[in-house]
């Protein structure tokens, strides 16, 4: 590192001293209706001198000679030649080669113009989301590319829910992860600041070459890479605030007492007895929420490149705090690009990405909406030993089952400390040869080391009814937690590519060997002081928590726990992308992949894709078609596979052991041990079948676009552990089904030299449907309403349909028997859904769909002059979401929903609300907890403002830019918690369980290049 910031040095010295006289040549580059190409190539022939558009198409280049020609060149455009012939201002008109969409988008190993490809490929250049505050780049995303659901989530450091045309396994959904080549679980450790562009690859003719892991679809991540003649330094900055909203209505003091009171009243229970020492009224989201929570970024970049070298150099640091008080996240990031012409045929490169993080000790908000807000956060008194302590919450409301929520922000969340170390490289070397073919060989890195430890400390609190003091939790030890965790992920491609035009004919394919090694181990263990010691507790300060922390630790209490596992994989990979005349296209991508987790004479499963495409407005019979500028329709099909395991396992054949009966032997008690699972030499991983048929279309000389797709997608074998309770295995049991429709279209003019303007969207719709199961039994996941079951979408809420309130006993007396338990008026009317004259545990039904009808983004951007704005709006309509918290608790008192103000207290005063009573008959899943989750959010807005030319040129600045950004500034929605958002697993998710808010966040940014 040293050595090459030493030779970025030397360069820059030397440019100094040999720069020649010359004028400065200033311009602007735009396509054919006016609009700026920011990112465009301007070098002067001949030389390595050049330059970069900013964001306004605007350029300028030094010590140019009156007579130099400059080639001006961007991806989708014919390249132009203009000669100065003495001017210094030039305006360059961009054409859009039209005639081939030489567009070139990264695939699976390597690129491909898009005139060739037949799949749904979606590129998003890393402009959007370079400037925006997510420290995930897949969080920005979302809404922008059709078929590709994120599902955001508030909590610092959390990654979203991310899925591709649906959800299609119940083990795993999450997309491939594709970073410079080397596969990746996600890309968190990415400074979006470093991107130049994401592919989001969707169907099986993009996907096939991905065999095994290419089911869930795929997104590919290309970091920052210098250009020819360009050498530039940028420096940007923003500084921002995170605040809370969408806080959800809950009682003050005075409900709570009003409504606490009527329910004991309907118990026949006593009236609460301690009012009188729990006085307080403490809005507990308020006490923990941290009201300025900032945010900032800092990032540095420098891109060199000469005829020989090209250079690309990042740096990032990230300081965010959370919405809860004590949650804070900082985050180092490298980014390092370099690649070496040998020669005209012979290259070598290295790519790194570096991530340091010290992660944040993450909270929730689920005990501030339960926590009753009658008891004060601090007790203060008269005695020194009873002053300054943390209230307990009152035994009889909640107190054993939640710790007051101000402590547990302000002190308990204090005593961790987590970091995370990640390094993800390759070395590659490339060779062209026989003029039309090209090797490359690389190698893969990446490394992954996380580091906790924690405290538990012995926290005195204050017990109000027995003016007592006690210990938080009722711990009575202080204990140390030590962890610590090594992954390495080594990956090997080797591509022989051959490329080839022939008359009208076009042949780009690619051949190869590629093979992962992924191997992890982790170690866990904690202690404990020993009480009866003389030396006291462990200490509070983390230099004293390590595991073999002496002399405080009590080895007695010393325990550890251990988990590894090593699997590999080998593929062999092919692809051919082929055209004739630049008008009918044909793809087709074969992979063989064996693993080491299954049977042996199972190993190896293959895969494959075919596609084809018709550019229609080719043919010489659709020249004269009027608004039509362009339209190509394509289809494909293929069969994938989807590598999914069931969490804590790795290897499906290979079962282990557990302890399990024992045996006696003499006077000695033998430890038995019993397989954890029977083999399943047939097992393999699932299969998804997939097809779809689209068309992309441009119209009105290209201002208008319009591209359309129906993709059908359908998962077999499904991998299930079945649990009969006389056998434990493996095995392939299973489909489901993903189905719908994808529309994305784009608008873009300019009304005048200074103003000009791009609309556009994407829609995407969702049918998604569980064909079968194991023995079509129902799947259940534990602690929700979530079922899985034959003919419903997967991860269905199922219970009762509500039909309103008893109003009186005639009322119960003139419908079905209940035999749920007993109720009484004011309780639910649960529907008799078989019809069979009373209600039963077979009247549950599904009540809830997870997964959206369809799903849109729309974006809107005005320039005018100097200024620019940018809008995106994003939604789901049609889904429903699981209210898992305000709904009462049978074992415990919390706090109300300002809705239960409407409960029922007498004949016609409510038919939704049930009565302030204590009892399970209205806390089974039901109606009562689905709320709608449509929502439309203003997901972002951006202003900002360019400078003039004319003033950085004084400056000897060649851009500076200032910009404010809102993210999640509002949302129209129908659910009474945070957000409707709201991920989980496979077969569990839509479940809002009153977690964390999503922010809304405003930041000011300047960027400055030199």
């Amino acid at each position: 590192m040293k050595n090459t910031l030493l030779a970025m040095l030397l360069f820059l010295f030397q440019m100094a001293i040999y720069a020649q006289d010359g004028v400065t040549v200033r311009g602007s580059v735009v396509d054919t209706g006016g609009q700026p190409l920011p990112g465009a190539s301007v070098v002067v022939k001949g030389t390595t001198t050049g330059t970069q558009t900013d964001f306004d198409g605007n350029f300028t280049l030094q010590n140019v000679a009156s007579d130099d020609v400059i080639s001006v060149s961007y991806i989708g455009f014919v390249t132009q030649e203009v000669a100065l012939d003495g001017r210094t201002s030039v305006s360059v008109t961009m054409e859009e080669d039209t005639q081939t969409l030489d567009e070139v988008v990264v695939v699976g190993y390597g690129t491909a113009q898009k005139r060739d490809l037949t799949g749904s490929i979606v590129s998003v250049k890393g402009g959007e989301v370079a400037d925006k505050p997510a420290a995930n780049p897949v969080a920005s995303l979302q809404g922008k590319v059709s078929g590709l659901t994120v599902v955001n989530t508030g909590t610092l450091g959390g990654t979203p829910d991310v899925r591709i045309r649906g959800t299609s396994s119940r083990y795993n959904v999450s997309p491939l992860y594709v970073v410079d080549g080397i596969f990746a679980d996600n890309i968190n450790f990415v400074n979006p600041n470093d991107i130049e562009s994401i592919e989001v690859l969707k169907d099986a003719s993009s996907l096939a070459i991905f065999g095994v892991r290419g089911a869930n679809g795929v997104i590919i991540v290309t970091t920052k890479k210098a250009k020819n003649g360009e050498f530039t330094i940028n420096l940007n900055s923003s500084t921002g605030v995170k605040r809370i909203s969408d806080v959800p209505d809950m009682a003050d003091a005075t409900l709570f007492k009003e409504l606490y009171n009527e329910q004991l009243a309907n118990e026949g229970a006593a009236p609460f007895s301690y009012y009188d020492v729990f006085t307080g009224d403490t809005d507990w989201v308020k006490r923990i929420t941290n009201k300025s929570a900032m945010i900032q970024t800092y990032n540095l970049s420098l891109q060199n490149a000469t005829e020989k070298n090209k250079l690309s150099f990042g740096l990032g640091y990230r300081s965010e705090e959370g919405l809860i008080k004590n949650e804070e996240m900082k985050r180092i990031t490298l980014n390092l690009n370099n690649q070496y012409d040998l020669s005209d045929n012979f290259r070598m490169g290295i790519t790194i990405n570096g991530l340091r993080d010290k992660l944040p000790n993450t909270g929730s908000y689920s005990s501030a909406l339960n926590a009753t807000p009658i008891v004060d956060p601090i007790h203060y008194d008269s005695r020194p030993e009873y002053d300054g302590l943390f209230n307990q919450l009152p035994t009889e409301i909640g107190g054993p089952q939640i710790g007051n929520p101000a402590l547990v922000a302000e002190v308990t969340k204090n005593k961790a400390i987590a970091e995370r170390y990640r390094f993800v490289g390759s070395v590659f070397a490339e060779v062209d040869f026989l003029k039309r073919f090209t090797f490359k060989a690389s190698v893969y890195g990446d490394y992954n080391n996380y580091r906790s430890r924690s405290y538990t400390p012995i926290v005195p609190i204050y017990v109000s009814e027995t003016d007592e003091i006690a210990n938080f939790n009722g711990n009575q030890l202080t204990r140390v937690n030590q962890s610590s965790s090594v992954a390495f992920n080594f990956q090997q491609d080797y591509l022989l590519s051959y490329k080839n035009d022939f008359g009208k004919h076009n042949l780009n394919t690619v051949v190869g060997f590629t093979s992962t090694d992924i191997y992890y181990e982790g170690i866990s263990g904690s202690v404990a002081h020993d009480p009866s010691s003389t030396v006291g507790i462990i200490p509070d300060d983390e230099r004293f928590w390590y595991l073999d922390v002496y002399p405080y630790g009590d080895s007695s209490t010393r325990v550890s726990d251990s988990d590894e596992y090593d699997r590999a994989t080998s593929s062999f990979l092919a692809r051919a992308l082929y055209n004739y005349d630049s008008k009918y296209l044909l793809n087709a991508s074969y992979r063989r992949d064996a693993t080491s987790q299954l049977a042996p004479d199972n190993r190896a499963q293959d895969f494959w894709s075919l596609g084809a495409g018709w550019v229609a407005t080719q043919e010489g019979f659709m020249n004269d078609l009027g608004p039509l500028s362009y339209l190509k329709v394509k289809g494909s099909m293929g069969e994938l596979g989807n590598q999914v395991l069931p969490g804590g396992t790795n290897y499906p054949y290979y079962p282990g052991v557990d302890e399990g009966a024992t045996a006696i032997f003499g006077d000695q008690v033998i430890a038995g041990f019993v397989q954890r699972f029977e083999e399943n030499p047939d097992l393999k991983w699932e299969t998804v079948k997939m097809w779809e048929l689209g068309l992309e279309t441009r119209w009105l000389d290209n201002r208008f676009t319009l591209n359309a797709n129906y993709y059908n997608r359908k998962t077999e074998d499904l991998l299930v552990y079945v649990n009969t309770g006389v056998q434990t295995f493996f095995d392939n049991f299973g489909e489901i089904s993903n189905k719908g429709f994808e529309f994305e279209t784009s608008w873009s003019d300019n009304l005048s030299d200074d103003f000009s303007y791009s609309v556009g969207g994407n829609v995407t719709t969702i049918d998604n449907e569980v064909l079968s199961t194991f023995e079509d039994a129902p799947i259940y996941a534990n602690g929700t309403a979530s079922r899985t079951i034959t003919g419903e979408p997967i991860g269905s809420f199922y219970g009762y349909i509500v039909d309103g309130i008893y109003q009186s006993n005639a009322d119960i007396a003139s419908l079905p028997t209940s035999t749920l338990g007993t109720y009484a008026p004011g309780d639910f009317k649960y529907r008799d859904v078989n019809g069979d004259g009373e209600i039963t545990p077979d009247d549950r039904t599904t009540i809830g769909n997870p997964t959206p009808d369809f799903t849109y983004g729309l974006y809107v951007n005005l320039d005018y002059k100097n200024f620019y704005l940018n809008l995106d709006f994003q939604g789901v309509y049609g889904n429903e979401v699981y209210r898992n918290w305000g709904n009462g608790n049978s074992f415990a008192q919390f706090n109300y929903r300002t809705d239960r103000v409407n409960g029922w207290n007498g004949s016609g005063s409510s038919n939704w609300e049930p009565r302030l009573y204590s009892t399970d008959y209205n806390r089974f899943p039901s109606t009562y907890m689905i709320e709608d989750g449509s929502y439309f959010r203003i997901r972002n807005v951006q202003l900002g403002y360019s400078f003039d030319h004319q003033i950085l040129e004084k400056l000897k600045v060649q851009q500076v830019k200032l910009s404010a950004n809102f993210q999640n500034l509002y949302t129209w929605k129908n659910t009474s918690g945070f957000s409707p958002e709201a991920g989980g697993s496979p077969t569990s998710f839509g479940v809002d369980s009153g977690g964390y808010p999503l922010p809304v966040i405003s930041t000011l940014g300047l960027s400055l290049t030199f």
